[in-house]
């Protein structure tokens, strides 16, 4: 649809032809402290054209931080931060502005003015660039048609369920046609349901007009949903990055494996609670599988190749970006000191990632 063409570029020209594999935010490390204290301390990250980048944390990680100085309302005391080429570092305050418009902004609390009517909301970014009004106003009502409320056009905020603002939120942002799309915390403020709405919505916008959006979430399920790679954030350094099934199947880090939790089968409670760390009558393994091997009968061939040598406890197989990932948990007798090692092995042989939890009895 012409409704949803490009916007132009910082420059005010149309922008070249890109492929899909232009960078359209590259970070060099960003550092930023705030007294003793160091909120970012050697980022370096990138996004692509139309890419979806969750950056995981928790509380107190540097997200907010990052989130400023990539919409310039911070200044990173050293380092690059490029938006589509440009380093807003070397840019002046006036010449920032124009650059600001490249870049929308989702909140987690909406900030809708409640004096104002949603097409007027969503009109403002383009009121304020001094976009006249008839142009504002077709604008808003083509984007109300996008989120899929075009029937709220005159409704004020106070109507609106959290859902619906949040939605307006999103419209707004896509207001001056940005080329990236920053998500600050935008659904931690929802229930499950409207959760799931919304980021299916983000997909969407993602999909059809191949926006570039970075997710900043303390939540791995959103994650999860609809981002292409996941960087996880720690004491202001990024710690792991990958796509999100191989992190999801293999997290090489603490923080990743907390964040993870949730979002993965765990040994149940009553069976972790009485693990003894040296002995037992039965060693509890975990197993994490991803890809071909949590596709294929491989505690079949376990069982056939060493019969009575385990029993399943927990877990199951999910799919993520189209890949299986799988984690179970088996008990193996320990009446044979050697058996556990010998599951272990034929695992670690076909892929698996093995570690002894404990032993029970």
């Amino acid at each position: 649809m012409n409704s949803f063409t490009p916007a132009t570029s910082i420059d005010g020209q149309a922008p070249p032809e890109r492929s899909s594999g232009d960078e359209i935010v590259r970070l060099v490390d960003v550092r930023r402290r705030f007294g003793a204290t160091p909120a970012l301390d050697g980022i370096s990250l990138t996004a692509r054209r139309g890419e979806i980048v969750g950056i995981i944390g928790r509380s107190g990680a540097g997200k907010s931080t990052l989130i400023r100085c990539l919409n310039g309302l911070e200044r990173a005391d050293s380092g690059e931060i490029h938006i589509e080429g440009r380093d807003i570092a070397r840019l002046s305050e006036k010449e920032l502005q124009p650059l600001r418009r490249r870049i929308g902004m989702v909140f987690q609390h909406f900030n809708l003015l409640s004096s104002r009517t949603v097409e007027e909301n969503i009109a403002l970014p383009l009121k304020i660039e001094g976009v006249g009004k008839a142009e504002r106003l077709q604008r808003a009502r083509e984007l109300l048609e996008l989120v899929g409320l075009a029937d709220k056009a005159k409704a004020y905020p106070s109507a609106l369920s959290g859902g619906q603002k949040q939605r307006v939120g999103i419209a707004r942002a896509l207001a001056a046609r940005p080329a990236i799309l920053l998500s600050d915390e935008a659904t931690s403020a929802l229930d499950p349901e409207t959760t799931r709405s919304i980021l299916a919505l983000l997909k969407d916008i993602n999909r059809k007009l191949g926006l570039t959006i970075l997710l900043i979430t303390h939540e791995m399920e959103v994650i999860r949903s609809i981002a292409d790679r996941v960087a996880v954030i720690d004491a202001g350094r990024i710690v792991e990055e990958g796509s999100v099934w191989t992190v999801f199947a293999n997290p090489e880090t603490e923080i990743a494996a907390s964040l993870l939790s949730g979002a993965r089968p765990q040994l149940p409670e009553h069976i972790a609670a009485r693990l003894s760390p040296s002995s037992g009558t039965e060693a509890i393994l975990s197993v994490d599988l991803a890809g071909p091997a949590a596709q294929g009968a491989l505690f079949a061939e376990l069982s056939a190749a060493l019969p009575r040598s385990f029993r399943l406890v927990h877990g199951g197989i999910d799919h993520i970006q189209n890949q299986p990932v799988a984690r179970f948990f088996v008990a193996v007798p320990t009446r044979d000191a050697t058996l556990p090692a010998q599951v272990s092995d034929f695992l670690k042989a076909r892929s698996a990632r093995v570690e002894v939890l404990g032993y029970d009895n």
